[in-house]
């Protein structure tokens, strides 16, 4: 998938691994690289929320529309669909097999 970053600050805390260390501590830093790994090698969306260990999902309430990947414990690696609206069937529900770009929003701890 293409990825695309919601501010510059954030694009270089995730590519430079000393950026986020400093942001997320080593082991979150880690995990962080490993899966922006996998969501650039995911054909999709739908090929994200079959890897196990990603345990991607969809986020509901006031972050209905963005989804999640597991980091390290509590935090999390929050993202939304980006591109065009072809993601969607006609009765607009998404379509995960169509979301082939994704912007990052964040790296948080959404459970507080």
């Amino acid at each position: 998938m293409d990825l695309e970053f919601a501010d510059r600050k954030l694009r270089k805390r995730c590519e430079t691994e000393k950026e986020a260390v400093r942001a997320w501590g080593r082991q979150c830093a880690g995990k962080l690289m490993r899966r922006l790994v996998q969501i650039e090698a995911a054909d999709s969306l739908a090929v994200l929320m079959q890897l196990p260990g990603a345990r991607c999902h969809a986020l509901k309430g006031d972050r209905a529309g963005q989804f999640a990947v597991h980091l390290e414990h509590p935090r999390r690696l929050v993202f939304e669909p980006a591109g065009d609206t072809t993601r969607f069937s006609e009765r607009g529900a998404l379509l995960p097999e169509r979301v082939t770009a994704v912007r990052i929003l964040e790296v948080v701890d959404y459970h507080d």
